[in-house]
C-alpha cells in the first residue's frame, strides 16, 4: 500500500514492474482496479514497463481530498502526483472515460513529457447534454444467467452493458462495482457540478503515438465526439468497436489487447 502526498490529497497508488513509466487513470466513480483489470494482462507479456495505477480523489483509497473543488484541482493533484513520483521524467498515459479527460489536461499542461497516450471510452465533452450518444441497447443476452441475479443487480448490469453474460458480470463486479461501492458520492456530486476545465484543452497538435478506442454502443460518453480531435492527434489510431459499451475493456477485451499492444509497438 503506497500513498503520495500532494497539496490537496494523499493519493493511493499501486505500481508493478520497472522501466518506462505508464500512468493509468480510471474513470469517474470506480478506482484503480478498473485499469488494473484490463491492463495488467497485456503487460504480463511485456517487460520494461513501470505500471502506476492511481486512485483519483474521492475514489478508491485516496485520502484527504475534501478541499478539492473542481476538475481543475483534480488535474492539479494528478500532475503533482506525477511530478513527485516521476520528477523530470517522460511517461506514457492510459485511461478510461474521465481518466481520458484528465489525460488531455495533462497533455495540455506538459506535452513535452508525455511519450504517448491510450484513451479507452474517453470523455470528450464534460456536459452530458452536449454529447452525441447512441441509444442504450443490449445485444448479446444470456437470459438464463440474468435470472440468477437480483433485480437490482440485473437492472444495473443491463443499464450499462451490451453483452449480458456471466463473464462480463464477474469482471464488472470485481473491477468496477467494487470501486463504485466505496466512492465518496457527495464529493463526486460536487465535482460533477464543476466537471469541465476552466481552460481550453486540445489547442495544440500532439504528435506522439496515441490510440482512441471507443464503443459503438457506448451511451455514456459516445464515440462520435472523439472524431473532433482527429486533427489534433495526427499519430493516433481511432477505432470504434461494435458490441461494446462504456466498459468495452471487458466486453471487447481481445480487441483492447490488440489495440494497446499495437500502440506500444508504435512508441519505438
Amino acid at each position: 500500500m503506497s500513498y503520495c502526498q500532494v497539496q490537496k490529497a494523499s493519493i493511493y497508488y499501486e505500481e508493478y514492474g520497472s522501466g518506462t513509466p505508464i500512468v493509468m487513470i480510471h474513470g469517474f466513480s470506480p478506482d484503480h482496479r478498473l485499469m488494473k483489470g484490463c491492463m495488467e494482462p497485456i503487460f504480463q507479456e511485456r517487460e520494461d514497463y513501470r505500471r502506476i495505477y492511481i486512485d483519483l480523489p474521492g475514489m478508491g483509497k485516496t485520502k484527504d481530498y475534501e478541499t478539492i473543488q473542481n476538475s481543475d484541482e483534480m488535474l492539479q493533484a494528478v500532475i503533482q502526483f506525477i511530478d513527485t513520483l516521476l520528477p523530470d521524467q517522460q511517461f506514457l498515459l492510459a485511461g478510461q472515460s474521465y481518466g481520458g479527460y484528465m489525460m488531455r489536461g495533462i497533455i495540455a499542461k506538459m506535452p513535452q513529457r508525455v511519450m504517448g497516450a491510450a484513451f479507452i471510452c474517453p470523455m470528450i465533452l464534460p456536459n452530458h447534454s452536449d454529447r452525441t450518444l447512441p441509444e442504450q441497447t443490449n445485444i448479446e443476452v444470456d437470459h438464463e444467467f440474468l435470472a440468477t441475479l437480483t433485480e437490482e443487480e440485473r437492472e444495473d448490469f443491463k443499464g450499462i452493458h451490451v453483452k449480458l453474460n456471466e463473464y462480463t458480470w464477474k469482471r464488472y463486479r470485481e473491477e468496477v462495482v467494487v470501486g463504485l461501492k466505496i466512492a465518496d458520492s457527495a464529493f463526486l456530486e460536487k465535482i460533477s457540478g464543476a466537471y469541465g476545465y476552466s481552460f481550453n484543452i486540445d489547442q495544440e497538435v500532439f504528435e506522439k503515438p496515441c490510440v482512441f478506442i471507443t464503443g459503438r454502443q457506448d451511451h455514456v460518453t459516445g464515440y462520435k465526439d472523439v472524431y473532433k480531435l482527429l486533427n489534433k492527434y495526427p499519430r493516433a489510431t481511432f477505432s470504434v468497436l461494435d458490441v461494446a459499451g462504456h466498459n468495452l475493456q471487458i466486453e471487447q477485451g481481445g480487441l483492447l489487447y490488440v489495440h494497446i499492444s499495437e500502440w506500444l509497438d508504435r512508441l519505438y
